[in-house]
């Protein structure tokens, strides 16, 4: 028989069994990435994650003969509700066995939490925030999680949840880019060159975190404008804001980091970010004993950087501020030596980005698809 229990948040035993689903299914899967379990149990944690100063959020398993085969997470965004003037519900941590009838029980489950609060529409996966990542996975299963934020599922997830109605919301496509290739044309550094040398925009580097730190404030506040435009924004808190600084600075090489300035004003920004995917498989989704020893490893050896995070607020992109991007990125593929980079996650509504990228020579070669059904 089976049947949909909602996770108490009180019970750790609870927390661990929907934690643990995914490490089971995709155990020893060449492809999948396990994430840290700190950080999945961050998530169902009311207390501590800055979601749910604003928001809210409920839990599911599905269980058969006692046995966890399904789970998913149902959200409720007020900001972005509001920014968007919508009355949205989100799907995210969905996991299931290749069985229609689990996928429908749990998704018949989030429905009936939504409608209970008003929302019209459900669209996912979709998480707690700007490092979660977006959608299934829907092509390019045949390569390696780019870090944790990037989900992978098996191939027949976008069959199941298709079968119930869902639709194409938003496609999120990564780029493949071989130093090799990475070539700009000279008029591209041309024109940052010429911009640094007026001094309205200028590019700036860290050497170590203390650095970094001292401007994390103000990049945090270029993240946030930086995205009006995009299809997933809303206007971050300033708790959030920290929460994404303080997780990139613990994985971050300082070096790796770039931001464009005006002013003294953080106008842009380049997230570089070492590949420790092979660490984090052998890891386990644990730092000790010898988890954190792995990452740091797989950091020295990794011959791959993931561009994950490249803005520039939509006032300066007319005015030499793209050149200087796109100059810097390539710099920093070359400059420390890497092979390849992933140019992470970037939405089909933002039409001259993706352009952009394509005709830097970037190859698409995973897509995310986020899905919407009217309720």
């Amino acid at each position: 028989m089976l049947t949909i229990e909602p996770v108490d948040l009180s019970s750790k035993q609870h927390i661990r069994r929907f934690v643990d689903l995914p490490y089971r299914l995709y155990k020893s899967h060449s492809q999948w990435v396990p994430p840290l379990r700190m950080d999945m149990e961050l998530m169902l944690n009311k207390q501590k994650h800055p979601f749910y100063e604003h928001s809210d959020a409920a839990f599911f398993v599905a269980l058969r003969a006692g046995r966890v085969v399904g789970r998913i997470a149902a959200l409720e965004n007020r900001p972005f509700n509001r920014y968007h003037h919508t009355r949205q519900a989100q799907f995210y941590l969905f996991e299931c066995e290749d069985d229609p009838a689990v996928a429908q029980a749990l998704f018949e489950k989030v429905i009936e939490w939504a409608r209970a609060r008003g929302l019209n529409t459900l669209v996912g996966p979709k998480g707690f925030g700007a490092l979660d990542g977006y959608g299934l996975l829907v092509e390019g299963f045949e390569h390696r999680q780019m870090m944790t934020m990037m989900n992978y599922n098996y191939p027949y997830y976008p069959r199941l949840v298709e079968a119930l109605g869902f639709h194409k919301e938003v496609d999120f496509i990564s780029c493949y880019l071989s130093a090799t290739a990475f070539n700009l044309p000279p008029r591209v550094h041309s024109i940052a060159d010429r911009v640094q040398a007026r001094g309205a925009l200028k590019v700036k580097r860290f050497t170590g975190k203390n650095e970094l730190k001292a401007w994390a404030d103000r990049i945090g506040k270029a993240y946030n404008d930086a995205f009006v435009n995009n299809w997933e924004y809303y206007p971050l808190t300033a708790r959030e804001i920290k929460f994404i600084l303080d997780n990139i600075m613990v994985i971050a090489d300082p070096k790796l980091i770039k931001i464009i300035t005006h002013d003294d004003q953080v106008v842009g920004f380049l997230l570089g970010f070492h590949d420790v995917s092979a660490g984090l498989q052998k890891a386990q989704g644990r730092l000790l004993p010898f988890g954190l020893l792995n990452i740091l490893l797989d950091k020295r050896r990794t011959k791959w950087v993931a561009m994950n995070g490249a803005g520039i607020l939509p006032e300066f992109q007319g005015r030499g501020g793209n050149a200087l991007l796109y100059s810097e990125m390539e710099k920093t593929v070359k400059e420390f030596g890497f092979e390849h980079a992933d140019l992470t996650q970037v939405a089909d509504t933002a039409v001259q980005m993706r352009s952009d990228l394509v005709n830097l020579g970037g190859q698409l070669y995973k897509t995310h698809r986020v899905y919407g059904k009217e309720l």
